[in-house]
């Protein structure tokens, strides 16, 4: 411990603090001084610049949230990276070995395991999902009586997510007493082993994230009522029928929210970890998703300069997507004030 921050907390104890409370003291003493430190300074920049006012009233107000992010975000962030060179088991100090973490993970034929699971699940789920949440809010974009009841119906599974719904459907897709394979029976079918087998394992992960579409779908169905009626006027006017309304209308207007869901989409995708938790990851490692993986590492095997290095490396591949992602659809995301996609800056002459 600190000895700073030991001290702090006999202090504490000396005035009595309870005991649940001493750790939290030191720090509180941090927030005090870095605001005082704050303060003093927002002083002295309004004595020299008096008119940076709203510049200064502008900082304070995001220093609770930028101290936050700074402290409980930043701060870990780049201490795993030291942690990803070291040799560390939680109980004796960590020893530096480089980049042997890194090295030993390109190695991992788990890891490249893990990788081709997550990266499967992400290819087909997400745009399974994203083209089911457009579909159900297509539909969900008529006034009819009762229309709101069904959208709450559609709303309320996303609402059932994590460890609840792993369980729930572990029942529904058991390959004994399950309903999936009960009504498949009764049509003559014999039902698949689903998590059981590992040829299926992925596929029943796939379909249960397609019972948590509401969620995306409440985003579409906000954009659908924000799509200025005068366009498809104007549209229905010159001709066109409901595919083109669609294809010309519809879709350019709702593009910028497509994108933001692929991309929340993929980035939840491969940070997936509950339903490869639940079953220890699947027969024959079908479900051994990235995170579990780092996740087994790290608090199973208790190597965490391990874990960390797996964290960076699947930091880098989300990063590495969503770039590739938004690069792909800058010339396919339209705007009102816009006339296509991304705008070429043009040439000036000179001379």
């Amino acid at each position: 411990m600190n000895p700073t921050i030991g001290w702090i907390r006999q202090l504490a104890e000396s005035w009595g603090v309870p005991a649940v409370l001493v750790p939290l003291v030191p720090f509180l003493v941090l927030l005090i001084v870095l605001y005082a430190v704050i303060g003093l300074a927002a002083y002295g920049a309004l004595r020299k610049w008096p008119r940076a006012d709203k510049t200064i009233a502008f900082w304070l107000f995001i220093s609770p949230w930028l101290i936050g992010f700074l402290i409980f975000t930043v701060g870990p962030m780049l201490s795993s990276i030291y942690v990803s060179l070291t040799s560390w088991d939680l109980i004796t100090p960590p020893e530096f070995v480089g980049v042997a973490n890194y090295s030993e993970a390109f190695q991992d034929p788990r890891v490249a395991q893990a990788i081709k699971v997550t990266l499967l699940y992400a290819v087909i789920s997400v745009p399974l999902q994203t083209a089911l949440a457009f579909a159900v809010s297509l539909l969900m974009n008529v006034d009819l009586p009762g229309i709101r009841l069904f959208r709450t119906i559609w709303y309320l599974p996303s609402l059932v997510s994590g460890v609840a719904q792993i369980v729930l459907f572990l029942w529904v897709f058991n390959p004994q007493y399950g309903l999936v394979n009960d009504m498949l029976g009764k049509v003559g079918i014999a039902g698949p082993g689903w998590f059981n087998d590992a040829s299926w394992a992925l596929p029943t992960v796939i379909l249960m994230s397609l019972w948590t579409v509401g969620g995306a779908m409440v985003i579409y169905l906000a954009g659908l009522k924000d799509v200025p009626t005068t366009l498809y006027e104007a549209a229905a006017l010159d001709g066109a029928g409901p595919l083109r309304l669609f294809w010309h209308v519809t879709l350019p207007q709702l593009s910028p929210i497509i994108l933001f869901n692929v991309l929340t989409g993929i980035i939840g995708a491969l940070q997936i970890f509950t339903q490869g938790f639940i079953v220890n990851g699947g027969p024959k490692d079908s479900l051994l998703f990235f995170v579990y993986y780092l996740y087994d590492n790290a608090f199973q095997n208790f190597r965490m300069g391990y874990a960390s290095a797996l964290a960076w490396i699947l930091f880098v591949i989300i990063m590495a997507l969503t770039a590739v992602t938004l690069r792909g659809s800058a010339f396919a995301i339209y705007y009102e004030t816009e006339m296509g996609g991304r705008r070429r800056r043009p040439r000036v002459r000179r001379g």
